[in-house]
């Protein structure tokens, strides 16, 4: 597990979470812990790295 901090696209607050570095790839939605609106998260893992993340608002 590794943490990792990203900025939320909807209130721009500094927030982290958990990652799980033994899956390869990873796409769900989590709700933001200050504003609570709902984020997509995709993340890409190799070598138990995080290579790629990305945040979305799912409300474009």
């Amino acid at each position: 597990m590794e943490e990792y901090f990203f900025q939320c696209p909807y209130c721009w607050e500094q927030i982290s979470m958990l990652i799980d570095t033994s899956q390869n790839h990873q796409k769900y939605i989590e709700d933001c812990e200050i504003c609570c609106n709902p984020i997509q998260i995709s993340v890409v893992i190799e070598y138990h790295k995080i290579v790629s993340f990305q945040v979305e608002n799912i409300e474009q």
